[in-house]
């Protein structure tokens, strides 16, 4: 199977001295294209640190990260970070953080629109997008108008715009009850299976861990299969 993503060596320490913390710790990960993977931790382990880093938010302090084949990191950035970001790798976050005076549609079609898609296409794949999330009839509603699991559904397809090989997702049902995050788990499946896109997901949420097609566990900066 194809590699979406490769990771090697990464390591970040904030602060100096004795008051260092150490939050990667050669840390190494993969991803298959297709695959939905869990990481797991206490709060404090660098989960947040290292999804920073994938998704070239903020650098390693060293390292190497490969995504589809492109070095695009290799103890310092060897690519146009931010257009790369816009156009490989989509984010989910525990807010769904919709700009608020936008519709459903408006918010997905947003990125395409950056990204200078036309209008009418991007119109087409944003309501085609909502209709996989079953949001098609709740396109014209601003964020107000919908519920939290609603709302998280529309920060997905609105992260899947632009196509994106990977998507990072930082506890994305921590908001949500039960049923609606298990939901939302198995949105993250779909999306890995039917669009292969490669899936990452932090979490601490523990009741839908069989959707997963690994699990591993970050703690004191280390990772490992759990």
């Amino acid at each position: 199977m194809k590699q979406a993503l490769l990771a090697e060596n990464l390591c970040k320490r904030y602060g100096r001295g004795d008051t260092g913390v150490t939050a990667m710790d050669n840390v190494a990960i993969s991803l298959d294209t297709g695959e939905v993977v869990a990481l797991l931790g206490p709060s404090g382990a660098g989960k947040s640190t290292l999804l920073t880093a994938l998704g070239l938010i903020r650098p390693p302090d060293s390292g190497r990260i490969v995504i589809d084949g492109t070095v695009v990191f290799d103890n310092g950035y060897k690519t146009d970070v931010r257009a790369f970001r816009r156009s490989n790798i989509g984010f989910v976050f525990q807010k769904a953080n919709l700009l608020p005076f936008l519709t459903a549609r408006e918010n997905v079609q947003l990125p395409m629109e950056l990204d200078d898609i036309s209008g009418g296409k991007s119109r087409r794949r944003a309501m085609e997008l909502l209709e996989q999330f079953g949001m098609e009839n709740r396109q014209g509603f601003k964020p107000s108008e919908l519920s939290g699991g609603q709302q998280q559904r529309v920060a997905i397809a609105r992260a899947l715009a632009n196509c994106p090989k990977l998507l990072f997702a930082d506890e994305p049902t921590a908001a949500l009850d039960s049923v609606m995050g298990r939901k939302v788990m198995e949105m993250m499946k779909r999306v890995a299976h039917d669009f292969q896109t490669s899936v990452l997901v932090v979490t601490h949420d523990t009741r839908a861990l069989d959707v997963f097609d690994r699990i591993l566990r970050m703690e004191d900066g280390k990772i490992g299969e759990k």
